[in-house]
C-alpha cells in the first residue's frame, strides 16, 4: 500500500490557490480513478483505491499546510507505512515554472513550511515527492500572499496539463520506477 499525500489548506477560501495544488493533484488522481476521498481520519481527508494494481491511500491534510506532518505521520503509523518507499507527497514549489515538475526521492525542506513539517514529524527527509512549480513570486510581492492567490485562467490551464504528467509520475514511481519518473518529468518546460 503507498500513501499519496497532497499538500494544501482546507476550507473554500484555499481553493484553487497556488499553494492548494497538491489537493488539487489529490482530486485529480481520485477523479480519474474513482476514489472516493471523503473519510475523515488521521487528521486528514482519506481514500482507498487502486492505481496501476497498486493499492494506494489518497491523503489531504486537514491540519493545514504548516502542520501537514501531523496528519501525514498519523496515516503512516495507522496503516504502518515505510515513509521512505510508501509515501508519496505532493505540493507547490515557487522556485519552479508554472506546471513544471520535478521528481525527488528526498532532500532538505527548501524553504516550504509543509515539508519542514513533515520532516520534522518523520525525523527524517527521505520521502519521495512530486513538486508542481506554481511560478515565481513577483517582486515586491508577499511570499504568503502570493501562494494563497488563485490561478490565472492561463495558468490554470498549464496546471491542467501538468495534473495529467501528475498521474503518469505517480504511475511510474507506483510501479518502481522512479528513475524514469524524474527522467521523463524533471524536464524544464519549454515556453513558447
Amino acid at each position: 500500500m503507498v500513501i499519496i499525500a497532497g499538500l494544501g489548506n482546507p476550507t473554500r477560501e484555499y481553493e484553487n490557490t497556488r499553494h492548494n495544488i497538491g489537493y488539487m493533484a489529490i482530486d485529480a488522481l481520485a477523479d480519474k480513478y474513482n476514489i472516493s476521498v471523503m473519510d475523515c481520519k488521521h487528521k486528514a481527508l482519506i481514500g482507498k483505491g487502486v492505481i496501476g494494481g497498486t493499492k494506494v491511500v489518497l491523503v489531504k491534510p486537514l491540519t493545514y499546510m504548516n502542520l501537514s506532518g501531523e496528519a501525514i505521520r498519523a496515516v503512516i503509523e495507522y496503516y504502518k507505512a515505510d515513509a521512505a518507499s510508501e509515501l508519496i507527497v505532493i505540493y507547490d514549489d515557487i522556485s519552479l515554472d508554472v506546471g513544471q515538475l520535478r521528481i525527488r526521492k528526498k532532500g532538505s525542506a527548501g524553504g516550504h513550511n509543509g515539508i519542514k513539517n513533515i520532516i520534522a514529524n518523520l525525523g527524517d527527509d527521505t520521502f519521495l515527492r512530486i513538486k508542481i512549480g506554481v511560478g515565481e513570486k513577483p517582486k515586491g510581492y508577499d511570499l504568503a500572499d502570493y501562494v494563497l492567490g488563485h490561478f490565472s485562467r492561463e495558468e490554470l490551464e498549464v496546471m491542467k496539463d501538468s495534473l495529467d504528467k501528475v498521474d503518469g509520475a505517480v504511475n511510474l514511481m507506483l510501479a518502481d520506477k522512479v528513475d524514469m519518473a524524474m527522467n521523463a518529468y524533471n524536464k524544464k518546460s519549454v515556453k513558447e
